[in-house]
């Protein structure tokens, strides 16, 4: 059986399909493919406040291409969710509704205490992290950051903040959202517990293999620090033609840095693990104990 996960992200969307594998002893998923098309809602939700025709009818047919890849794949079950850009897009329902007249895709737009439930899930039981230790973990994304308390294994708190690499391109009224995350980590006592950081995305992935470490190597904030003055050396064209990063990695990568350097320095945080896992894989895993559940 065949699992797919649709992640409509502010800056690229991404189509997960992993495998289950069923065995005697136990059943596991594994990666069968993963498509990223770098469409840029955020462009215009965090601009115009709604998405335009013209990135309307590009969702549609990069939905109606994930459509037909997960026939090819014969996917068994899927599912389609979309986060900060559609959820504060005005026209976000109504977009979400002429994809699934037109595809077949039907695209839930989440919360953010969702988003973060299913990143989160991706670390239940995980072998990324250690019970007997306490994690902040931060998702950046284009239009937000959802940052999840972690003590001994258990959530113990979560919340998404509208900072993100696409939206601090426009970087107004920013510095009022930065007051809201620091309040909410005196409120939890942040800076007051030992904690090691779990960073996630497509940014933190890319910094960490910029920093040159090997991937099982917690990324240190010293670090990044240097790998954020190497990149920012650099313009938005050597990036692409030096660096080899794509065009839409290229102008939000120092960005990303920044945010992530900003929020370690803000819990006292001095290193932060890197796992390469997302929404995409925590929807997956929420899909895999659905179908567990139901033959067991």
């Amino acid at each position: 059986m065949r699992l797919a996960a649709i992640d409509i992200g502010s800056n690229a969307i991404r189509l997960l399909i992993e495998e289950v594998i069923r065995t005697e002893s136990q059943n596991y998923v594994r990666k069968i493919s993963l498509t990223r098309v770098p469409l840029r809602l955020g462009e215009d939700s965090f601009t115009l406040g709604k998405i335009t025709t013209k990135k309307t009818n590009q969702l549609v047919r990069t939905m109606e291409a994930f459509w037909n890849l997960m026939d090819v794949h014969e996917v068994s079950d899927f599912r389609a969710c979309a986060t900060s850009a559609m959820r504060e897009a005005s026209n976000g329902v109504s977009v979400a509704e002429i994809v699934r007249l037109r595809t077949n895709v039907d695209i839930e737009i989440i919360s953010g205490t969702e988003e973060a439930s299913l990143l989160f899930s991706n670390f239940k039981d995980s072998r990324h992290i250690d019970a007997l230790k306490s994690y902040l973990y931060i998702d950046l994304g284009g239009g937000s950051t959802e940052i999840t308390l972690i003590e001994k294994g258990k959530r113990t708190a979560a919340k998404s903040f509208k900072i993100g690499t696409v939206r601090g391109l426009n970087r107004s009224n920013i510095e009022t959202i930065w007051k809201e995350l620091e309040d909410w980590l005196i409120e939890n006592k942040i800076r007051e517990k030992e904690l090691i950081g779990i960073g996630t995305g497509g940014n933190i992935n890319r910094l960490h293999k910029e920093s040159g470490l090997k991937s099982v190597e917690n990324l240190e904030l010293a670090v990044l620090e240097n790998t954020h003055e190497y990149l920012a050396s650099y313009t938005y064209e050597e990036r692409i033609s030096k660096l080899r990063l794509k065009p839409d990695r290229a102008d939000v990568i120092v960005i990303a840095a920044e945010i992530y350097t900003r929020i370690m320095k803000s819990a006292l945080v001095h290193e932060i693990k890197v796992p390469k896992v997302g929404l995409s894989d925590g929807i997956i895993l929420e899909l895999y104990k659905n179908w567990e559940n139901k033959i067991s």
